[in-house]
């Protein structure tokens, strides 16, 4: 099957312009089909605190009231997506920013949660794996703000990581999924502040060994669990490691390979 990468970009990347820069130039370099996936930044926060708009996280997860989901459809959807897609634009790269909501792409319901409400934050039920396609083939780069909605006129906050995971499960039928977790960090690594701690590979039984030693932080488990979650359903591998090295992980030559394979 045709190679298909899965990229998501996150965490400071987003906020820093010269890593942003460099990424994208890297990005627009990969030959095989390719869709991105990008998170908010701090961006959000800030304005948040500008405008006086009271902001809540609850285990890291942003509380979206109504206020705070027109902030970031704005920045995130707005000002972020555009200006990753001008800057490919600029390297020859058909970029087509989007969200969820476009096209009836990623469908949606608002979270449920025993005793946490958290507002407009969505978990996904579908993702429209034709109309990627199409524009996969009419040449088009997807570039995904991490926004869905629910079908009844509701944006929903989704987290990017999860949007990710939920592309590379729907295009696997299609295509050979490689999905690709790049972030300010070199990889998984067994001390957060020691790039030099990378895990080169990750498999289910090692996986659940680094947990129980408690030799992975806590940040980084959510990100593995979608990982695996993208292998059971037919991802070929999950590779996660620092935005400056995409050419490298693209290539297997740096980061964490995550794999099924025992």
């Amino acid at each position: 099957m045709e190679k298909l990468y899965v990229i998501k970009v996150g965490g400071n990347i987003i906020d820093d312009p010269l890593a942003l820069s460099a990424f994208l130039k890297d990005f627009a370099s990969v030959y095989e089909k390719k869709i991105l996936v990008h998170g908010g930044g701090k961006l959000a926060t800030k304005l948040a605190d500008q405008l006086g708009v009271p902001q809540k996280l609850i285990e890291g997860r942003r509380i979206t009231d109504a206020e705070t989901l027109k902030l970031i459809t704005m920045v995130y959807a707005g000002y972020i997506n555009k200006n990753i897609v001008v800057q490919l634009q600029a390297h020859s790269c058909q970029a087509i920013g989007i969200c969820g909501a476009d096209g009836n792409l990623i469908l949606a319901h608002k979270r449920n949660h025993p005793t946490i409400d958290y507002g407009y934050v969505g978990d996904i039920d579908r993702v429209s794996a034709d109309r990627f396609i199409q524009l996969l083939t009419l040449g088009f780069i997807p570039v995904i703000a991490p926004l869905t909605h629910d079908g009844k006129g509701s944006l929903l906050n989704t987290n990017a990581d999860t949007i990710a995971q939920e592309i590379s499960k729907s295009m696997s039928a299609s295509f050979d999924v490689t999905l690709i977790y790049s972030f300010e960090k070199s990889g998984v690594l067994t001390n957060a502040d020691d790039d030099r701690t990378v895990i080169d590979n990750i498999n289910p039984e090692s996986y659940r060994e680094l947990k129980e030693k408690k030799l992975i932080f806590a940040g980084m488990i959510p990100k593995l669990d979608n990982a695996f979650r993208a292998l059971d359903h037919g991802v070929k591998q999950v590779i996660v490691g620092k935005a400056e090295h995409l050419r490298q992980l693209i290539v297997n030559a740096a980061g964490t390979k995550i794999t099924n394979e025992t």
